[in-house]
């Protein structure tokens, strides 16, 4: 042993004689924000163009009017695009202001197109499960 360590005796730390101070065994976890959540909401589209649908079923939900309703089709309160006729759906846009917008439909033969003609096919009805525009067809012919 050197003079200077019998001198001062044993080298001790200032806190031997505070007592024993506790420290960290793992790091320090801190709260998370918007960790997990809530459940999906399952927006989007649920039938695609030229899917067949009957009254009643549901072809886009969504927030917002990012699809906007068409021909034989109707927007719930929560923006849901539902059919009202059986037919096909169909997708197509419109100019509207400076751009454009997303329209839904239904057409009740699978080779329409929307949007209908009106000016030159006349206006497309339908009253329960009658076609009325072909109805007027076979009335004319004979």
């Amino acid at each position: 042993m050197s003079f200077l360590t019998r001198l001062l005796g044993p080298a001790r730390s200032p806190f031997t004689v505070l007592g024993a101070i506790r420290t960290a065994t793992k790091r320090a976890g801190g709260t998370v924000h918007n960790h997990g959540g809530s459940p999906g909401k399952r927006l989007g589209v649920k039938k695609f163009s030229d899917q067949y649908v009957i009254p009643g079923n549901i072809i886009v939900r969504q927030r917002g009017s990012l699809f906007h309703p068409g021909q034989h089709v109707k927007m719930g309160r929560d923006h849901t695009i539902y059919a009202t006729v059986p037919g096909f759906v169909r997708f197509y846009k419109k100019r509207h202001m400076l751009g454009e917008r997303s329209f839904v439909g239904v057409v009740l033969e699978r080779g329409d197109v929307l949007p209908r003609d009106e000016s030159s096919r006349g206006r497309s009805r339908f009253c329960g499960l009658i076609d009325r525009n072909s109805v007027e067809s076979t009335a004319e012919s004979p």
